[in-house]
């Protein structure tokens, strides 16, 4: 296969000429979440080495390059790789954080799935088809009510996060639950994790009654991500009596093999967890099934599996787990159950919890009193993605028929097995490096439709990517971008309709630019879908919430408001990590962690684009209507897929949200809401001050954290801290 690569010739040219537009915590973001450890250099990586690793891991996946390309092809893509590294290296735009993270390393070529932030999956009985993970007790076209969950499992700890739908239609296609089992997990005294797995409730491996009786089966773990996987496979299918004919009711699981925690995990990084984890899941799952001996899974119980896992993953270091279970709109018990406080301290956190409606759903307000209560659910209009791309675009029956649900953060809507697949340009940063916005748009588009020729694990995945070639091309700064380009908000005012609705006025202005931009993401789409001679894709543009990626740039998330125009914002730290040496020389303030041991808080105080301009809002001022207005006009103009949003809205507001809810049904295709807290938490990763205090806290601060940082020449490598891609702290960066 030919390679391109980039010279180093340019890239020192490049960066000579070329500035990054880091943000106020763009560089401290970088270091401490995307530059990967360099073993033979003992420290990681600069960004000019990040850039140019992820140009390469992706551009080299253009299939041209795999049968003799010709040396036009290979000109081409060499300088489409020198665009891509000027576009990204001055922050213009940036691939999604997964991109950031993984491409161009082994991992990637080991898994396709990795440059995917994020999956969904249907909570129903499916085969596993020819896929990496493949249960010795099935055949490839054999369904099983474990697939799903070994799908959600296996993708979490590859590091993406998977929305799941637990609506009527797929739960009750599960069977009745047939067997109890009796789950024994053994360890053998050799392993080092003996102690701590004999405290989470394992027994000493030597106890096992030999030889093994017919009902029993004996299954020892590998250390491998797989073997996990197939574990918690087993375990639930032995329930099911297609999937367990020799009415076999005792599983004996053995973790002697795993490696201890805290070993290196040398592929995805980070370290190992040990058993426990896996120990304890594996526990609760059973217990869940055998409580429903004879009787059915309901919504509630699969999602109890799933956040059960999400646990599991979480206690894996590295990995973040991001959940969305999807509920059907009418199920009281889905919407309610995070208010069991147990449940809910135990595992039910570790989903976003949203309901699937339809033009003729009519709950507003059960909706509306159960947001109040807890933040949920969000919402997820299925059959408007099924129908519809921008709305501007009209009805189009079954545009995009398989949509079943969405991905953790909302921003794109998805057929069952389908991943995410992003890219996100900053139009303000890009305009100040001197970008025309349709170039780098469509650059964008071609990062993207790359990585649908990754090599994907699942077959339910390979399929549904090869049909529909689904990329999301997304921009962040929106607000910015608008108020700086256009001196105003996008939503001007509101008027009243025929039926007496208040109805958002948009600058025609922005809505012709947003027209254009589209037009350009459609045109690069068909250009290079031309050259590849594969599917145009389904759907192209989206809004996603960015939060981490936003702030290497310094820009507003995706289309949210500001937090407010001057704030404090705290990012945690392990105690451990070289950079908090820096930020203190510095003058940062810092301070322990009042959540978590062994962690360090630090404030950073930032100053908003275009706070001091008067058309200037905030999440903090803005109105719960523009909000849903400006969501509403993007889902119109410029996203075909769906926009991430998390509509803040203040108390005297709440009397609003059914009405808003109702009256934008079939406009937004996915929405959530969350009070505005503003600074009464207790070290809030964000904090409203006033602009004198702003100064006050800027004047403390008296070196350069970069020039600073390499001086001490303590690049080692950093520790993830409760840090998200997203805004609602939904989906893990890596």
């Amino acid at each position: 296969m030919q390679k391109i690569t980039l010279k180093e010739s340019f890239i020192d040219q490049a960066t000579k000429k070329i500035t990054p537009h880091w943000g106020p915590l763009g560089w401290v973001t970088y270091k401490r979440t995307y530059a990967r450890w360099q073993a033979d250099k003992d420290r990681t990586e600069e960004w000019k080495e990040t850039v140019k690793r992820v140009i390469e891991g992706n551009i080299n996946l253009d299939p041209r390059l795999n049968d003799n390309p010709s040396q036009a092809v290979i000109d081409e893509l060499t300088t489409e790789a020198e665009q891509l590294f000027k576009l990204i290296y001055g922050l213009g735009a940036t691939p999604s954080g997964r991109n950031l993270w993984i491409s161009g390393t082994d991992y990637q070529k080991r898994t396709g799935d990795s440059l995917n932030n994020c999956w969904f999956i249907a909570i129903r009985p499916q085969k596993y088809g020819d896929s990496h993970i493949q249960p010795s007790y099935l055949n490839n076209e054999q369904v099983a009510v474990s697939m799903p969950f070994a799908f959600l499992f296996d993708e979490l700890m590859k590091g993406g996060g998977v929305g799941f739908s637990v609506t009527d239609d797929n739960i009750n296609q599960i069977p009745s639950v047939d067997h109890k089992i009796n789950l024994s997990i053994v360890i053998d005294k050799s392993s080092a994790s003996y102690d701590e797995s004999i405290s989470a409730g394992a027994y000493d491996r030597n106890d096992i009654k030999k030889p093994l009786q017919e009902n029993e089966i004996y299954y020892q773990l590998p250390d491998t991500r797989e073997g996990w996987v197939l574990a918690v496979a087993q375990l639930i299918d032995l329930h099911f009596k297609n999937t367990n004919q020799n009415n076999v009711n005792k599983l004996i699981l053995d973790m002697t093999n795993i490696r201890p925690r805290g070993a290196k995990i040398h592929g995805f990084g980070g370290t190992a967890s040990g058993p426990t984890p896996l120990i304890e899941m594996l526990q609760d799952v059973n217990k869940v099934l055998n409580a429903k001996d004879g009787t059915n899974l309901s919504a509630v119980d699969c999602t109890d599996i799933c956040n059960l896992i999400g646990k599991a993953v979480v206690a894996g270091n590295v990995r973040r787990s991001a959940e969305l279970a999807l509920g059907s709109g009418n199920n009281h018990q889905f919407i309610t159950m995070k208010q069991d406080q147990e449940k809910l301290q135990h595992h039910r956190w570790a989903s976003n919890n949203s309901i699937s409606i339809d033009k003729d759903f009519d709950h507003f307000q059960e909706v509306a009193d159960s947001i109040q209560e807890n933040g949920e659910p969000g919402i997820v209009n299925t059959s408007l993605s099924k129908n519809y791309g921008r709305i501007a675009d009209g009805y189009q029956k079954n545009i995009d028929g398989d949509v079943e649900g969405t991905n953790p953060c909302g921003e794109i809507s998805l057929a069952n097995g389908e991943p995410c697949n992003l890219f996100e340009v900053f139009p303000l940063v890009a305009e100040k490096q001197g970008w025309d916005l349709n170039d780098a748009f469509r650059l964008g588009v071609r990062f993207a439709k790359r990585v649908t020729f990754s090599h994907y694990d699942w077959e339910v995945s390979r399929k549904m990517i090869q049909k529909n070639r689904r990329i999301g091309i997304s921009m962040s700064g929106i607000q910015d971008w608008i108020l700086n380009d256009f001196g105003n908000r996008v939503v001007t005012g509101f008027a009243k309709n025929n039926d007496g609705v208040m109805e958002p006025v948009y600058d025609q202005r922005v809505i012709d630019k947003f027209n254009t931009l589209y037009q350009a993401v459609i045109n690069a789409d068909k250009e290079y879908s031309a050259e590849l001679n594969c599917n145009l894709s389904i759907k192209h543009t989206t809004v996603k919430p960015s939060g981490t990626v936003a702030k290497l740039a310094g820009v507003s998330e995706g289309m949210h408001f500001h937090y407010a125009g001057y704030l404090i914002q705290r990012i945690r730290f392990q105690d451990t990590d070289p950079l908090l040496d820096a930020l203190k020389e510095c003058g940062y303030r810092m301070e322990p962690d009042i959540y978590t041991d062994h962690t360090i808080c630090v404030e950073f105080p930032v100053k908003a684009t275009n706070a001091e301009n008067k058309n200037f809002a905030s999440a903090g001022n803005v109105s719960i209507a523009e909000q849903f207005a400006t969501q509403a006009f993007l889902q119109k103009y410029w996203s075909d897929n769906a926009v991430s949003c998390t509509i803040t809205f203040q108390n005297k507001e709440a009397a609003q949200i059914p009405v808003l809810l109702k009256q934008y049904l079939n406009g937004i295709k996915s929405t959530s809401l969350l009070p505005y807290y503003g600074g009464s938490l207790k070290q809030a990763p964000k904090e409203p001050i006033t602009k004198e205090f702003f100064v006050k806290r800027q004047a403390e601060i008296t070196g350069n954290v970069i020039d600073v940082f390499n001086a001490q020449q303590q690049d080692k490598a950093l520790d993830l801290v409760d840090q998200s891609d997203c805004a609602g702290g939904t989906c893990p960066i890596r």
